[in-house]
């Protein structure tokens, strides 16, 4: 679950069964939350799931000390090239990489792929036959336009190592549907 703002849709997303808790520090995002309030997510989250700080639009050494001063587990950058994804190998110890359908599958040293649509955050899906014609070779989890209506039938087709989340859980951009949050977890476990 990930652009989680509040201490209430974290213990929500725990209690259905996330696995990882994303926290947006990006600007433009509605999602957005700055360092403290991400540090403070992150101390509620108390060890119950993975803590991720999501940045696009960050050089990978002010992403980097940022993921520190938040005190999370994950550094999840977007729109890295080769480099900066291993100039932040270098400065954290658990990145993942978001790309796009048609963006480069190929392992870059990260612990995860994220494959999300062209616009992250936008909820728009994309054309899962692009994995058709080539598949990550490493873990890899699916993102975009994902719904608690559409995400078990995604699950099936792709077989990604997991899903993440963020618009299609809201009532509102930046605004996080509990009911929606616990619908979209039963319903990408009732897949697997």
């Amino acid at each position: 679950m990930c652009g989680l703002r509040t201490s209430e849709s974290i213990d929500v997303a725990i209690e259905a069964g996330a696995d990882a808790i994303g926290i947006v520090h990006a600007a433009g995002s509605p999602r957005t939350v700055d360092l403290p309030t991400a540090r403070a997510l992150v101390d509620h989250v108390a060890g119950r799931a993975t803590t991720v700080l999501v940045v696009k639009g960050i050089a990978p050494e002010p992403a980097a000390e940022a993921a520190r001063e938040a005190g999370v587990d994950v550094l999840q950058v977007h729109g890295y090239d080769r480099e900066r994804t291993g100039r932040a190998l270098e400065l954290f110890p658990r990145i993942w990489r978001a790309t796009s359908p048609g963006g480069d599958f190929d392992p870059w040293g990260e612990e995860l792929l994220l494959i999300d649509s062209p616009r992250a955050g936008s909820g728009e899906r994309w054309d899962l036959r692009a994995l058709l014609q080539r598949r990550p070779s490493g873990p890899w989890m699916l993102a975009g336009g994902l719904d608690p209506d559409n995400v078990a039938r995604a699950v099936l087709d792709a077989r990604p190592a997991g899903v993440d989340v963020s618009s299609g859980v809201e009532s509102a951009p930046g605004v996080k549907d509990l009911e929606r949050i616990r619908r979209f977890a039963a319903a990408a476990r009732s897949s697997t």
